[in-house]
């Protein structure tokens, strides 16, 4: 693979397992993890990838909730220090894999490009694609990677609030929620219900067929067509900048360049100063 190219930002079973018996494999990431818990690091404990080392998306991918969203951006050094435990380095590629529909994953892609790491790709169907393929699993844990990546971020768009309410009135925000929530029938988790006023409904499941892969490039950019985002300037949000980056890795997978922000709804809600809208149309 050729460094000065990103590559296609998903890498099927098949082309993993080819890519593991090469001269240099590939640094093996595992970042299963759900909204509310438990860890992932007891599944991964359970049974990992051969050689894959875990990354805990609340400890190591995000900094501590607060002001700014329920996922922050993470400090830098605990970042550095995760990616280099993991054997992250910038000349070695490095695949990203999760339980199966990618969303802690894609998280991990995008912090990873954004810190300037241009060989990262995501595993399609993630373990459940592994395992079903009839792969082998392993409960050993490696030793330190002893990585040398150092993260320079800038290698991808973001947008704080300010710019997301900009692209709203000016370009295309996508909301990557599922409806209800975007409609503002329901809230789980976020002090208000709503979206960013303008912005669009694009929930992420629709990037993903029945098999729990993405769909295909040429039905992700039809998808994304229709919504606009091949036209005008694109954001994405959701609720705290994880089901964001599924929707950014998505449209790159299509073709297609994203900003993200990363502070997503669990910022803007928390702000009594900036407005919601509901129903099912921008508003």
């Amino acid at each position: 693979m050729d460094s000065h190219h990103t590559p296609y930002p998903l890498i099927t079973v098949g082309e993993l397992t080819e890519a593991l018996q090469g001269p240099r494999p590939p640094a093996l990431l595992d970042v299963r993890w759900q909204l509310g818990g438990p860890p992932g690091e007891k599944e991964y404990r359970a049974g990992h990838l051969p050689g894959a080392h875990y990354l805990d998306l609340d400890r190591d991918l995000a900094a501590p909730a607060g002001p700014a969203g329920r996922h922050p951006l993470p400090d830098l050094a605990v970042l550095t220090a995760a990616l280099r435990r993991a054997g992250v380095y910038a000349d070695r590629d490095a695949v990203v894999y999760d339980a199966g529909p990618a969303l802690s994953a894609a998280r991990a892609w995008w912090l990873l490009r954004w810190a300037g790491h241009t060989r990262v790709r995501v595993l399609d169907g993630g373990l459940a694609a592994w395992t079903a393929a009839g792969q082998p699993l392993s409960t050993e844990t490696p030793a330190d990677g002893g990585g040398t990546f150092t993260p320079v971020p800038g290698g991808m768009p973001v947008l704080d609030a300010d710019g997301a309410a900009r692209l709203a009135r000016t370009g295309l925000l996508l909301d990557a929620r599922a409806g209800e929530r975007y409609r503002g029938e329901t809230e789980p988790i976020d002090p208000r219900a709503g979206h960013i006023p303008g912005a669009v409904s694009a929930p992420t499941a629709d990037n993903l067929g029945a098999d729990g892969r993405f769909r295909p490039a040429d039905e992700l950019a039809a998808r994304f067509r229709d919504l606009g985002a091949a036209t005008a300037e694109t954001g994405v949000y959701c609720g705290s900048g994880v089901t964001a980056a599924h929707q950014v890795l998505a449209l790159e997978a299509a073709g297609l360049r994203a900003a993200l922000y990363p502070g997503s709804w669990s910022e803007w809600s928390t702000d009594p100063a900036r407005p919601a809208a509901t129903g099912p149309h921008p508003g």
